[in-house]
């Protein structure tokens, strides 16, 4: 049940706001309708007063560490073990790594440390969050809708780990070898002598069959359909929904303390397999191909577009958990520090896992004998061939290391997964807070698990390759253009700034202003617009998409784009004045929901705006310019 607090605030001239909101456009339903009014008395009194409606508290993190280790389990997941490597496979190895390490440095961790902030200052989810500026609540729809796009495919991600775990019990591992219920001519096992083989340079390794002809069950193309969904993998993608209902049933209070597992056991995996790898024959000419820069393709535009989207899925940047973790913090947490570990840890592990790939690469190329950029195909599906292939390669009970490898690949899977999803149920339950969050979750796994079964066709992970080009990639580069841009201009940055220290005591630099002001918003732009002069539809191996798939793509990034005029238009109906220009200067203004959601806090954040003499004020708002960052300014 709602509680009404009242703060009274003494003012010079005592001219108090006709409606009680922050937003003088806004006009509550029931005022709307012929309601009661506030009298002039009232409005002519010595004193007035903040209306903040405040609902249930919100949960907390259980403790600060709780909330470092979910954001480490959140960006440190399968964007950083999964679609890193191949991203860098497809993208020329060490041509990639230079355009990611810039973005990361320049646009990755400012953007970060900007959505820890606003979630942290308003305790608000990533939809919730737009009270700042109501004209573009539809940047939150736009995110929400992307990443359920994601989650979608990476449940069906973690039902082939859940596959692979199980199969990796049997002795032989099945990938070990050329089973002749799935092979065919061309696969090659290691032992065999290739030197006489007419299929010399053109074998395929035992892994590569097995995930493309056994667990995939994998289609030459998808121009007469996808198939029907495998029972196997429909079953494992089930029980990957049952436990991310599981962790996200009761919310922050039991997602926290999952996080502790699933942001530290990764490590012990990957360093084992990095040790494992690095030590094949062929490993060194694999490595040097990813750490050493193609200088003719680091000005390709689709390098610099892939290492922005790689950027926004390794730390979860755009897609709204980082608000929503943060929402559930303490005021005063350290959110600048938190940014920095979470950053760098994110980075190393992309790093480490890009070695570890690589290096299983270039042993992949001196078995078969062929060039590092023809050992597989790339794609989605590269950490299913490369990583079971030194697993296979240990002397020592594989067996051993492919159960903990795949624990862990499903230990980062549900670590993102259920990060994203909780994303969205986050942004469902603060818009209807009446709603049992349990009840959320499980409606949210059942629909989520019917929009898997898609994924584990025959030609699912062609439909996988799309979404995640047009409903990760395209969406969540267009929303974080608009996110930087909306804060920076139409609440302003000097707004920003001034929050911020209020909350952390932190006084930012100028280099703050640049980046979020100027620099990222319009480097984006500049790349993803010369990225759609450049554009090429998408391949499967040789060829390209049906023109159908394509079309199905580019309609999920108009569904997400177009919540931005859509919630645009709701905002600046709902508004008040004599002219639609008034009324989309109303619609860019906070509502009186925007600020802390603590009741002490919040009038201490407006007594502290109005002593600085900055854009705050529970009364008359006076709207101005954006370029002169004053855009809220007390009438005296």
């Amino acid at each position: 049940m709602a509680i009404r607090n009242d703060f009274e605030l003494t003012d010079k001239k005592g001219s108090g706001d006709a409606n009680g909101h922050i937003n003088e456009g806004f006009v509550p339903d029931g005022e709307a309708k012929g309601g009661k009014q506030p009298s002039k008395e009232a409005n002519a009194s010595s004193s007035y007063k903040l209306d903040v409606e405040i609902g249930e508290e919100r949960a907390t993190w259980g403790n600060p560490v709780e909330f470092l280790m979910s954001c480490i389990s959140m960006s440190v997941g399968l964007g950083n073990i999964w679609r890193f490597p191949f991203t860098a496979y497809e993208n020329g190895g060490g041509a990639f790594l230079i355009p990611y390490l810039v973005v990361l440095y320049f646009i990755g961790k400012p953007l970060y440390f900007l959505e820890m902030a606003m979630g942290q200052f308003s305790s608000y989810g990533s939809v919730k969050i737009w009270e700042v500026a109501p004209i573009v609540k539809g940047i939150g729809y736009g995110q929400a809708f992307a990443t359920w796009c994601v989650v979608t495919y990476y449940t069906s991600l973690m039902a082939l780990v859940s596959f692979y775990f199980i199969a990796s019990f049997q002795d032989p591992l099945p990938w070990a070898y050329c089973d002749p219920a799935w092979a065919d001519e061309k696969c090659a096992d290691s032992s065999m002598n290739l030197t006489n083989s007419s299929m010399f340079g053109k074998s395929e390794s035992p892994t590569d069959q097995y995930f493309r002809r056994n667990v995939l069950q994998q289609i030459e193309n998808i121009d007469d359909g996808i198939g029907a969904p495998e029972w196997r993998l429909t079953l494992c993608l089930f029980f990957s929904w049952i436990v991310i209902f599981l962790i996200l049933a009761k919310g922050v209070s039991s997602s926290g303390k999952a996080a502790y597992f699933t942001a530290l056991f990764p490590y012990f995996v990957l360093i084992t397999l990095l040790v494992r790898g690095v030590t094949l024959p062929g490993a060194y000419e694999g490595i040097m191909f990813y750490i050493t820069p193609q200088w003719d393709k680091i000005l390709e535009a689709k390098v610099w577009y892939a290492a922005v989207t790689q950027c926004f899925f390794s730390l979860s940047v755009s897609f709204g958990p980082i608000v929503m973790f943060s929402s559930y913090n303490n005021f005063k947490q350290p959110i600048y520090r938190d940014s920095l570990i979470i950053s760098f840890m994110d980075t190393g592990t992309s790093l480490l896992a890009g070695v570890t790939i690589f290096a299983i690469l270039g042993h992949l190329a001196h078995e078969l004998d062929v060039d590092i950029t023809k050992v597989v195909k790339g794609g989605t599906g590269l950490a299913f061939i490369s990583y079971p292939e030194a697993i296979a390669k240990m002397a020592f009970v594989p067996q051993l290391f492919a159960v903990l490898f795949f624990l862990m690949l499903f230990t980062l899977g549900v670590g993102s997964a259920s990060s994203l999803t909780g994303c969205v149920i986050t942004v469902i339950n603060d818009d209807f807070p009446q709603w049992k969050r349990w009840k959320i979750t499980a409606v949210v796994a059942v629909i989520g698990f019917c929009c898997g079964l898609v994924y584990v066709t025959p030609g699912g992970q062609y439909i996988l390759d799309l979404v995640d080009y047009f409903g990760g990639g395209f969406i969540i580069f267009i929303m974080a253009i608009l996110e930087t841009f909306a804060i920076s201009w139409i609440y302003g940055y000097k707004n920003l700034i001034r929050d911020i220290h209020f909350m952390i005591g932190t006084k930012l630099s100028f280099y703050w202003v640049v980046e979020w002001g100027f620099f990222i918003p319009v480097t984006l732009l500049a790349i993803f617009v010369y990225s759609l002069f450049k554009y090429e539809p998408l391949k499967i191996g040789d060829s390209y998409m049906p023109t159908s798939a394509t079309t199905a793509g580019w309609i999920l990034t108009l569904i997400a784009v177009s919540q931005i005029p859509i919630w645009a238009f709701i905002a600046v109906r709902k508004q008040t004045g004599k002219t639609i220009f008034e009324k989309i200067r109303n619609a860019c203004k906070p509502t009186k929901e925007w600020g802390p959601k603590n009741p002490n806090t919040h009038q201490e954040w407006l007594k502290y705006c109005k002593e600085n003499e900055t854009e705050v004020s529970n009364k008359s708002w006076k709207f101005y310019k954006r370029w002169t960052q004053k855009p809220y300014v007390i009438n005296e």
